[in-house]
């Protein structure tokens, strides 16, 4: 069954029994209310009655007494406490036979010979001093008739309600499944076409259903901008893969038609190849470490000396490249962070800051908030790259990575790091002065708490 047969179904049914029970609920009500109204004029007239029993002594003719307060069509009687009838008087014809118990406490209401016929009974101390009953009995005819023409009315508002309820819930299953119909249409589109398509939003709401198709809309225009994304690194990673590939078969083919007879060529062929091979495992390397990142791996987190860390990774880049690294600022300084990730971030920025500047570098070490510089006297990079800086594959110019072996993958991994260890980047640079790398600290103040 459809979701629109089954909110039209489920709808009509509830409006219908809810319709249903209002009507009968106002039908008793007012049956009630009428029959009080009418029990409360006749036990103002019983009383009366009794009141003038009471105050008559001798009462010869006791029928000319209940004929002043007889009602129209009804009937009184004079009864003992054994039900024996004394005396009675009636304006209806019919009723002779009729014999109500004695309800003394409230009035019954009871159909005789199909018409409904309300009594009651109030003692009264009789002429001889006994208790007797005075039983009040009036026809409901006129009742009846107004309670019949209230069933016609009632029964036509609620036919004309039911119709109403119908359309209503055939509207309430229009307006309830059109954004998801446009929704379900929208995306077998996207799927047969192969596109992102988004959902026509003509009247911007605030209910759920406008909020449902704007979702909709963002998570096409996210999943396409990751598509694109997707799109563009499979593209610039086939790219930076074939060029090395390339290289490394040219140099081959050189060796193979050449490089036997000539040493130097021989020679350059094998170096271009070892080099290019690196350069191309370094790439893989890089690229798994991407995913890895991707998948947030938990940290392992330790209370680390980042001075210590920073002398000793500074150590380590002067013994592989013998060139110049000097750490400015007093330690210790304590954090619980990664070690082996924190020192992979440093890898990665100061491979940077050797491969792009022949000086020596400087790394500046602050606290309150931990701060860490890394500055290069390179050739620095113009304000327009830098937002792009950490964007896979971006190249500042066509020949940068090239002349330098990057792959343009260290700094997309510096950021996936630096945004799981809780480390702000930012990067100052002018053209001709070098760069300066910062790497900010985030709530350091809870971190050492915790230790």
């Amino acid at each position: 069954m459809k979701l629109k047969t089954k909110i039209h179904i489920f709808s009509t049914i509830l409006m219908l029994l809810i319709l249903v029970l209002m009507t009968i609920g106002i039908y008793f009500m007012y049956e009630k209310m009428a029959y009080d109204t009418e029990y409360k004029q006749l036990l103002d007239e019983s009383q009366e009655l009794v009141t003038s029993i009471s105050q008559t002594s001798n009462i010869n003719d006791p029928a000319t007494i209940l004929r002043a307060y007889i009602p129209s069509n009804g009937a009184i009687r004079i009864m003992d406490k054994n039900g024996k009838m004394i005396v009675t008087v009636q304006s209806m014809e019919g009723l002779e036979s009729y014999k109500p118990r004695l309800q003394l406490e409230d009035y019954q209401v009871e159909t005789y010979k199909e018409t409904a016929i309300l009594s009651f009974s109030v003692p009264v101390v009789w002429t001889d001093g006994s208790i007797v009953y005075v039983q009040m009995m009036q026809s409901m005819k006129s009742v009846a008739s107004t309670l019949s023409l209230l069933r016609l009315v009632l029964s036509g508002m609620f036919i004309l309600a039911a119709i109403f309820v119908v359309l209503s819930s055939m509207t309430l299953g229009e307006i309830v499944l059109k954004p998801i119909q446009r929704l379900t249409a929208t995306m077998k589109k996207s799927s047969q076409s192969g596109t992102f398509e988004k959902i026509d939003i003509r009247k911007q709401g605030k209910d759920e259903l406008s909020e449902m198709s704007q979702t909709f809309n963002d998570m096409m225009a996210q999943l396409e901008q990751n598509y694109r994304k997707q799109e563009q690194f499979v593209s610039n990673a086939s790219h930076e893969l074939k060029t090395p590939l390339t290289v490394i078969e040219s140099y081959a083919r050189l060796l193979k038609r050449r490089g036997f007879e000539h040493k130097e060529i021989a020679e350059e062929s094998v170096n271009a190849i070892l080099s290019e091979s690196v350069r191309m495992s370094e790439m893989i390397q890089q690229m798994l470490d991407l995913t890895k990142n991707k998948e947030r791996m938990p940290l392992q987190k330790e209370h680390i000396d980042i001075h210590h860390l920073l002398h000793q990774t500074l150590q380590q880049m002067h013994q592989t490249y013998n060139r110049n690294f000097y750490l400015h600022g007093e330690g210790p300084v304590f954090l619980t962070t990664d070690e082996q990730k924190m020192k992979q971030l440093f890898f990665i920025f100061l491979e940077n800051a050797r491969r792009y500047s022949s000086e020596d570098i400087h790394v500046y070490l602050s606290e309150n908030p931990i701060v860490v510089k890394i500055q290069d006297s390179g050739e620095g990079i113009a304000e327009a790259h830098i937002p792009h800086l950490f964007e896979r594959f971006y190249r500042v110019s066509q020949d940068r990575n090239r002349k330098t072996g990057g792959t343009g993958l260290g700094l997309a991994i510096a950021k996936e790091i630096a945004e799981q260890l809780n480390i702000d980047l930012t990067v100052e640079s002018t053209v001709g002065m070098g760069t300066t790398m910062i790497l900010t600290f985030k709530e350091q103040e809870e971190q050492n708490v915790e230790i």
